[in-house]
């Protein structure tokens, strides 16, 4: 036994790296290992001997480890002084130029939309992105059978088997923030509400997840004419314009009454999209006057209060001003198209400064 430590201490003091020390293990205390034979073979040894062996082979094996784990400590150490020498960093040095991060486009068109709106009255308003069944449907007027309410339009949350309540939904659209708003702030008020909405569709102008933003006013005398003016100052001074012409087509909306698509006159020439002037029409928005049953739903009394609604797409009326021709781009995460596509981020939109500057 003697011999076998002071063979091992000396060949385990001499290993010059981590896989020679893992050899000597194998060799010393492995299955088929010097030190592991000597220890079967107590087996064929009296009491009395075992006695004697059997203590001095566990101590042997124990102080063999104990020179691996120093030794195997030491290499490790050596390495990262080696490693140190070999890589350092004046920190003196002056810092390397590096380019300022990009804004989004769609946070840069959330901001211009909220600087446009703050400047005619409107304040901010957010909600949850996990509705109940209530709020994202019942309370907008939005009867059973209405197609947005089928699976394969509308993300529903898992119920558990049996479970009988309503389920939750990734909501929509931002109208629950509306009836949310009303509830706990009553009326009148003038609000928007941008933020992510959820349906199931995917193609080259419809992801998953996108973004919308809401308008909502309501008091005791308004009128159709006020939801055209709100809207004919908003795009002149989205799409920075001196003068635009807007076109009213009925339609129906559960929740308003009556309801109407806005389209902007428009040209394409040369693949361009200008506003305001040309032959041609663009759909852009929907709106109309709040629907009563609304209005009762959020504890408005719509034999007093009356008001306007409508809701735009984020992301397309950022795709028709700035020119992008994908939306499932916006989620690509590729940094090329954000240095092409976004803004500068101390660049605040605001209606004096320019909104795109």
């Amino acid at each position: 036994m003697d011999d076998l430590k002071s063979k091992y201490l000396q060949l385990i003091a001499d290993a010059g790296d981590e896989n020679g020390l893992e050899e000597l293990r194998v060799q010393a205390l492995g299955k088929k290992g010097e030190i592991s034979l000597q220890m079967r073979e107590l087996g064929k040894m009296t009491p009395e001997e075992r006695q004697t062996a059997g203590p001095a082979l566990n101590a042997l094996k124990d102080e063999i480890n104990s020179a691996l784990v120093a030794k195997k400590s030491a290499l490790a150490d050596a390495a990262l002084d080696e490693r140190l020498r070999g890589e350092w960093l004046d920190v003196t040095l002056p810092s390397r130029g590096r380019p300022m991060g990009s804004i989004h486009p769609i946070s840069q068109v959330t901001e211009e939309v909220t600087a446009i709106f703050a400047d005619m009255g409107f304040s901010v308003a957010e909600g949850p992105q996990i509705e109940s069944d209530w709020y994202n449907f019942d309370a907008l007027n939005i009867p059973g059978h209405h197609p947005a309410r089928a699976e394969m339009d509308t993300f529903y949350t898992h119920r558990a088997e049996g479970d009988e309540r309503p389920p939750h939904v990734l909501r929509t659209h931002t109208s629950p923030v509306q009836i949310r708003s009303l509830e706990a702030n009553g009326a009148p008020i003038r609000i928007i509400c941008p933020g992510r909405v959820y349906r199931a569709d995917y193609d080259q102008t419809h992801t998953p997840m996108f973004h919308q933003v809401e308008g909502l006013a309501i008091d005791k005398d308004i009128s159709m004419a006020n939801l055209k003016w709100v809207l004919e100052e908003f795009v002149k001074a989205f799409f920075e314009v001196d003068d635009v012409e807007l076109r009213f087509r009925a339609s129906h909306f559960p929740f308003t009454e009556p309801s109407a698509e806005v389209d902007i006159r428009c040209s394409w020439e040369g693949g361009t999209l200008k506003v305001g002037e040309g032959e041609d029409w663009l759909e852009i928005l929907g709106s109309g006057m709040v629907h009563p049953k609304v209005l009762q739903a959020a504890g408005v009394d719509p034999s007093v209060y009356q008001g306007f609604a409508f809701g735009v797409g984020i992301d397309r009326i950022a795709m028709l001003k700035y020119g992008i021709p994908d939306l499932r781009a916006f989620f690509d995460s590729d940094l090329r198209w954000l240095r092409h596509y976004g803004f500068r981020s101390l660049d605040v939109p605001t209606l004096h400064g320019g909104l795109s500057s």
